[in-house]
């Protein structure tokens, strides 16, 4: 690499005391092995809003780990198929290595310019994007890639119903996406946590899904005898309610996926002994082959098969490019809000003081940030 007296520098969504702000940051050169790439979309997760809100403590400044980069620069040794000019969708989880997740402990999309580490190119988890879903649907690869996870894996039980719990993104695309992977015939209800959340739902329903309002022990119909499968699409700290309502299903057989996540030392006083942590845990990014599940009983005697993930692989990161490609009308109602870095900085912060999603007098259900078509200075150049 060319060495300079100028330092290159570039636009940043930054955490610091608190609040958001848009900060110019040094634009690094790759090393050998690392690659430096260029945001062109990226989304704002619920877990970068947990963030946002200090429900979480992950340290990386900068958040974002969902969305489409182009390289424009490569260090030494990294292979030819990333060359510079590549568009690019990165996996944010490294299935061994626990000290590359995007957007948590390694910074993340939500700027200009983006390091990413040799580790995770070493891992091949920066992806070539041969066909790109168009513009923001970008943001949807990596969580419906995670719905795509989750559906390979309830799917074993060969659900008749699919009861999904959280009314968020992943709740949203699960409904969405149940009939392509788990089956035409599949049942689908959608359980909302907020009337608001109801509200919304009613005016974009998908076809054949029937919508729900949790709150009570008799939220769900009785759903008959057939296998039931139930995905927990909440936030981490709203999974161990939405597990209890999921546990008290009138069903045949049950198996649930924490999709959601779950809070430190998490336990049920409906599942004695179990330790919900290490179930959800046990499956990551793709492995083990055959999945991990857990079967276990209920305080009240029932048998539930119970499971979980981390992360996504690549494979589920193509499916999910291609579905976004071929259905992008069934998809495309969920990125509700499409703005710029400055505007993303004020939403972010708007989101970080409370618990409700209404930005500009609509509900948001997927932010899309846009970045500037790429244009590398010569410093990023090798």
């Amino acid at each position: 690499m060319r060495t300079t007296e100028h330092i290159p520098l570039h636009q940043a969504l930054v955490r610091e005391a608190g609040r958001v702000r848009l900060r110019l940051r040094p634009t690094q050169r790759p090393a050998p092995g690392e690659l430096l790439v260029a945001t062109q979309v990226a989304g704002l997760c619920g877990t970068d809003i947990q963030m946002l809100r200090g429900l979480r403590d992950d340290p990386a400044p900068v958040v974002g780990h969902e969305g489409i980069a182009q390289v424009v620069a490569a260090g030494t040794g990294v292979p030819g198929t990333l060359r510079p000019g590549t568009p690019v969708v990165v996996n944010p989880t490294h299935r061994s290595d626990p000290s590359f997740l995007l957007g948590h402990n390694v910074d993340g999309l939500l700027q200009e310019r983006t390091l990413i580490p040799a580790a995770a190119v070493r891992g091949g988890l920066v992806i070539p994007l041969e066909q790109s879903p168009g513009d923001v649907l970008g943001t949807l690869i990596e969580p419906l890639a995670a719905v795509r996870y989750a559906f390979a894996l309830l799917r074993t039980a060969r659900p008749r119903t699919l009861v999904v719990y959280g009314d968020g993104t992943i709740g949203q695309l699960a409904v969405r996406a149940a009939r392509r992977w788990l089956g035409e015939g599949v049942r689908v209800l959608l359980v909302h946590h907020t009337r608001d959340g109801l509200k919304w739902s009613a005016g974009h329903q998908p076809p054949g899904t029937e919508l729900l309002l949790g709150g009570g022990r008799d939220e769900v119909p009785p759903l008959g005898e057939e296998p039931v499968a139930a995905l927990l699409a909440t936030p981490r700290d709203g999974t161990l309610e939405a597990l209890g309502s999921a546990l008290r299903l009138d069903s045949g057989d049950l198996t649930i996926d924490m999709f959601g996540g779950l809070p430190p030392n998490a336990t049920s006083e409906l599942l004695p002994g179990v330790d919900l942590v290490a179930v959800r845990a046990a499956n990551c990014a793709g492995h083990p082959v055959p999945a991990s599940f857990a079967e276990v009983t209920t305080a009240q005697g029932r048998r539930v098969r119970l499971t979980g993930h981390r992360g996504v692989d690549n494979g589920h990161l193509a499916e999910s490019a291609t579905e976004l490609r071929r259905n992008p009308a069934s998809y495309r109602d969920l990125v509700t809000h499409v703005v710029g870095l400055r505007e993303a900085a004020q939403i972010m912060n708007d989101l970080s003081v409370g618990r409700g999603r209404t930005i500009g007098g609509d509900r948001l259900v997927k932010l899309a940030v846009r970045f500037a078509p790429v244009s590398a200075s010569p410093e990023e150049n090798p």
